[in-house]
């Protein structure tokens, strides 16, 4: 008997086929077709004990310098923008992950950058602000043949359904309109990944953080990669230095987009 998880592999009046032969194909096929993917990345338990402890490195900075108080009162205290800013090598190698580049620049047609590395810290018991759906083009209402921007939310932790693994509406980056909430009830699922793991969605896809049940936080870097004509987030090259950059990634990271000052700038481009 065939079930759910057991789907047939024969198939009839098929005239064209999408092949995959290695895990990125796959991981293209399914962001394109249902909106997510988890890409796996290999990484050692040594690299993410090093993340880790950059992570808290960074979060304890973060918060001398603008304040625990003054983060609470925008409801920023669970976000630490632009780590790679701090000094820290391992959030600017992350950002720059090899098989993450490669999936999107398959994704994204043409030229793409960095809008934005922020850390993100799902609270034990509490509500918090990526809680709620969105898009990560918030506020917008259409669909594009191909994506404008990607995300890509790597797993400090292991997400589980216990402590608020993010949510998705398969393929609502094709739906313009946000579903009704029988559909979401209908349809929402929850994706569990490992520690190492990117969580690939197409921006236009609707997604949650989940609820953290569980006694201590779930921790996330999230990435966002636009076609050059969106703003960045934060001005990178503004924060960055550039010198032992090469001329691809100082392009990934906007260097190459700057906004012309003048005429005379704007001819220098060209």
């Amino acid at each position: 008997m065939t079930t759910k998880n057991n789907p047939p592999k024969s198939a009839y009046g098929v005239l064209e086929r999408v092949v995959t032969t290695t895990h990125t194909d796959e991981v293209v096929e399914q962001v394109q077709n249902v909106g997510y993917a988890i890409l796996e990345t290999g990484f050692s338990e040594e690299q993410l004990d090093g993340l880790r402890a950059s992570f808290q490195k960074i979060r304890e900075l973060y918060i001398d310098t603008f304040g625990a108080e003054f983060l609470k009162k925008l409801d920023e205290f669970h976000t630490i923008r632009a780590p790679m800013f701090y000094g820290d090598s391992a959030f600017l190698g992350l950002a720059l992950n090899r098989d993450l580049m490669t999936i999107v620049g398959r994704l994204i047609k043409g030229k793409f950058i960095l809008n934005q590395q922020n850390c993100l810290i799902n609270p034990p018991n509490k509500d918090y602000n990526q809680g709620a759906w969105h898009r990560d083009l918030p506020y917008q209402h259409f669909v594009s043949s191909s994506p404008l921007a990607i995300n890509a939310l790597f797993c400090i932790d292991d997400f589980t359904t216990s402590n608020g693994a993010t949510y998705v509406l398969p393929a609502s980056h094709k739906s313009e309109e946000f579903p009704s909430p029988s559909y979401i009830q209908n349809n929402a699922i929850q994706i569990s990944a490992k520690a190492g793991s990117f969580i690939i969605l197409d921006c236009m896809t609707f997604h949650s953080g989940g609820f953290n049940s569980t006694p201590i936080e779930r921790r996330a870097i999230n990435h966002v990669f636009t076609i050059p004509y969106f703003k960045q987030q934060v001005n990178i090259p503004a924060n960055l230095n550039p010198e032992n950059l090469d001329d691809i990634e100082k392009q990934i990271l906007g260097f190459s987009y700057a906004e012309p000052k003048s005429v005379t700038d704007y001819f220098s481009t060209r």
